[in-house]
């Protein structure tokens, strides 16, 4: 059995061998591809990631959602120090726990219109199953259909995966019944299903779920769609969910991307990540009293529930996470990072020839890079192997390549983290903590522009050596 101490000291070989024997071989083969996946890390703090060569990296994955804080932010450490040492109670099954009495009043503070009533469980996928079940529920279960995009993320737990319109979720489970998508920000093919999917004049739609913005794509709900969204479910009367998992909490320039839209609400929203201020698997679903009015009997106050729901130590590092967001103006600095890197950036974007478009706001952006450029890396690729692997089975290789190696070229020479979108378009995503500063944005945009500046075939050329000089080259 290890301890702890000698976890600390595991070289990368080490790690390797144990993710192969106990935890995932492929992901040795996956992340190991990439130098990152090569070195260990010492300690984080703010915006920074300090590894145990003494390099400093600068992080701008943001936690893939969960970093709005940034690592370790402090009042996140002494709130949860606080908790541990005056050995406050954990595990709230028969008493009733302050804390999740206080962040529920907090959470309805922030939000705008009638979301007063919320359930935290521990992850995304739960807070949309959840946010599901009693849309269903709310129509005592005489409703049959759930619609959603065909451009989405919503989780990968059976229920949610099922609502997910990403080729990331390529293999088909069983799932939530009579799931049908639109397409994405076209309201006419969400008038057409409203009418298609009818039980006499009454609809047979219980809810439909959208993201605001899809995260993974860069893509928006435009303010007229969303409206009218808004007014076809007030007036069939079916269950509008909000899903923000990923842009909430200051993300995008505001506290949640949907309040870009004046006087616009969902009758459900769900959210985590930043939730959890970055120490904390917290997520949440927040609801109207419209909907709460389907849970009014005792035998109802249990229908819904999880062994992890309320644990004291995630509940207050929530409770710190938003009032961090509220006193430290975080969604104004959101805004402010968001002005500042579309300044720097744009002109870099505007006068290179590898860039096609720029899309974001607030602290998350993305990259998407010219469709001439990717039709040349699979010409490049075609000439190319990767151990076993036929690259070309998968349509969206070359531009998942091309990000890979820009992604590795980031790291390696400029000590910049990032990633790249998985739905549709794979963006180059640039997702900054909210507590970045001016300095941090400049590091971004001059790293990038150095490299977005390269020839791109060449660095496409290099990411290949790196892959074929991988983790699998010493198993052989």
């Amino acid at each position: 059995m290890f301890t702890i101490e000698e976890a600390d000291n595991f070289t990368i070989d080490q790690i390797w061998n144990l993710y192969r024997k106990h935890v995932n071989p492929s992901q040795v083969e996956l992340i190991g591809t990439f130098p990152f996946g090569r070195e260990l890390v010492e300690y984080s703090e703010g915006c920074w990631i300090y590894l145990k060569t003494g390099r400093q990296i600068l992080d701008l994955t943001g936690g893939i959602g969960v970093l709005n804080h940034g690592h370790n932010h402090p009042r996140i450490l002494k709130a949860r120090s606080n908790f541990a040492a005056g050995k406050k109670m954990e595990v709230y099954k028969s008493f009733f726990s302050p804390y999740i009495a206080a962040l529920g009043a907090n959470v309805s503070e922030m939000l705008q219109g009638d979301l007063n009533y919320s359930y935290f469980p521990n992850s995304g996928a739960e807070a949309v199953e959840g946010a599901t079940k009693i849309a269903f529920k709310y129509h005592e279960g005489k409703r049959d259909f759930i619609v959603h995009s065909d451009i989405s993320f919503h989780g990968k737990l059976l229920g949610a995966a099922g609502l997910t319109g990403s080729p990331e979720v390529y293999f088909k489970f069983p799932t939530i019944p009579n799931s049908v998508s639109f397409e994405y920000n076209n309201i006419a093919s969400i008038k057409k299903l409203v009418t298609e999917l009818r039980s006499g004049q009454t609809s047979n739609i219980y809810a439909i779920i959208v993201e605001p913005l899809n995260a993974s794509t860069m893509r928006s709900l435009s303010p007229e769609f969303l409206l009218e969204l808004r007014d076809i479910c007030t007036h069939e009367d079916i269950v509008l969910i909000f899903d923000e998992v990923y842009s909430g909490w200051g993300k995008t320039g505001t506290l949640f991307n949907y309040m870009r839209v004046l006087g616009l609400a969902p009758d459900i929203l769900t959210y985590a990540k930043s939730f959890g201020g970055g120490k904390a698997s917290i997520s949440g679903y927040s609801y109207s009293s419209k909907v709460a009015s389907a849970f009014n009997t005792i035998k109802d106050a249990t229908l819904h529930s999880t062994t992890y729901y309320g644990f004291g130590e995630e509940v207050i590092t929530a409770i710190e996470a938003i009032n961090i967001i509220r006193e430290e103006s975080l969604v104004q600095k959101s805004f402010e990072i968001g002005e500042l890197f579309s300044k720097l950036f744009t002109p870099v974007a505007q006068n290179s020839k590898n860039v096609k478009e720029l899309r974001g706001s607030g602290a998350l952006w993305g990259i998407l890079l010219e469709d001439k450029l990717v039709e040349e890396i699979v010409s490049t690729l075609a000439k190319l192997t990767f151990g076993k692997v036929d690259l070309l089975k998968d349509p969206r290789i070359a531009k998942k390549v091309l990000n890979s190696a820009i992604v590795a070229e980031l790291y390696e020479k400029h000590g910049i983290l990032t990633y790249f979108g998985v739905n549709e378009e794979n963006p180059l995503i640039i997702s900054f903590p909210l507590i970045a500063t001016e300095t941090e944005v400049r590091i971004a945009v001059d790293g990038l522009k150095e490299v977005l500046e390269q020839n791109l075939l060449l660095l496409v050329k290099k990411f290949v050596e790196l892959k074929i000089n991988g983790p699998r080259a010493k198993v052989r």
